[in-house]
């Protein structure tokens, strides 16, 4: 079956960049699996870009070239009006968004509306796994194992710093991981040993969000990562492992350092191996995800301990991403993948 597919990218989160980078490879892979591409772009300003150059007026925004606010005020498609006629003239769309406004649920919810299938998990799913905080309550709801963690509002903490900071220091122990509660690719977040390094850092983490999560290291942590593909019936793939540049998978370490590493599979024995295949499962169902979703870990290098860290229900689609690499090694082909992943949307949507 092959479709007209409109790919969303960009976007106002600070993820823009990503987004693109990730678009890129899904686009060539749609068309490599026999599929009509429709690009359409969201600039970091929110205008909606369908013109048919889109992907490359986007590309050339992110190097600085040209502009892409428009002129004139029809040029500038509002979800709630002339992108839902533009959206209609598709058979799916697949929202290559990272973060806030594209991973949130706000676009999920734009396309329900308009009554057109999607790639990926719905509203509820899409909204919980962007609050770390939220769905840390359900995961424990399900018995999967996770790090002691205390929720801040920015707004408590700007107001009652000394009282805050007390909590968190009665509750956890250092050194802490303090980062934004409703972001991705480790943006804003810090890691702190004392509590001057604990107030800047929540601080750093107060500029993104207006929820913060604070919660305790693992000793000598190992990021293990799965990816899982599926409806209600997910699969998970071989785990993979992460070997940061910098002391953690910070976003330098991600998309700019090239000394990070990835392991495919993940030097870990068998019984690990198939424990967090099997919770990365577990994960996915816990919060009714769809479509796609890679679920990390973080492993105890001293016990052995396995905890779960957070899920991501858009993951990078990027040339170094883990979630298209683990499938690759798992026997599913970039292209392959992109496919299952449309068929996938249009049986969550006659369901």
């Amino acid at each position: 079956m092959h479709y007209r597919v409109g790919v969303l990218f960009g976007g106002r989160s600070s993820e823009h960049e990503v987004s693109l980078a990730s678009a890129r490879n899904v686009m060539e892979a749609l068309r490599l699996a026999g599929h009509e591409v429709v690009p359409i772009g969201i600039t970091p300003e929110g205008y909606w870009l369908a013109q048919p150059d889109a992907w490359v007026r986007l590309s050339a925004k992110a190097q600085g070239e040209v502009s892409t606010k428009p002129a004139e005020p029809h040029a500038v498609l509002l979800p709630a009006a002339a992108a839902e006629q533009s959206l209609r003239t598709l058979d799916v769309v697949f929202p290559v968004l990272h973060g806030p406004y594209g991973e949130d649920g706000t676009v999920q919810g734009l396309l329900e509306m308009a009554n057109i299938p999607y790639v990926g998990s719905g509203v509820l799913a899409s909204a919980v796994a962007m609050d770390e905080a939220v769905a840390r309550q359900l995961f424990a709801q399900h018995g999967l194992p996770q790090v002691q963690s205390v929720p801040v509002l920015r707004r408590r903490w700007q107001a009652e710093a000394e009282i805050v900071v007390g909590e968190i220091e009665a509750a956890l122990r250092y050194p802490l991981f303090v980062k934004p509660a409703n972001m991705g690719s480790s943006v804003g977040v810090s890691k702190a040993r004392n509590r001057a390094q604990l107030s800047t850092a929540l601080d750093a983490a107060a500029c993104f969000d207006r929820k913060l999560l604070v919660e305790e290291a693992v000793p000598h942590a190992r990021e293990i990562e799965v990816s899982v593909l599926g409806n209600e019936m997910p699969l998970a793939s071989i785990a993979g492992e992460i070997v940061p540049a910098n002391e953690f998978y910070d976003y330098n370490a991600k998309y700019e350092n090239k000394s990070s590493r990835l392991l495919i599979p993940a030097p870990i024995d068998d019984a690990m191996m198939a424990a967090v295949r099997e919770a990365a499962v577990r994960a996915f169902r816990a919060l009714d995800c769809a479509g796609l979703a890679r679920v990390d870990f973080l492993v105890d290098g001293e016990s052995g301990a396995i905890y779960l860290n957070e899920i991501n229900t858009m993951p990078g689609f990027t040339q170094i991403s883990m979630y298209p690499k683990l499938w690759e090694s798992t026997g599913i082909s970039y292209p392959e993948l992109v496919d299952r992943l449309l068929i996938l949307a249009m049986e969550r949507y006659a369901d």
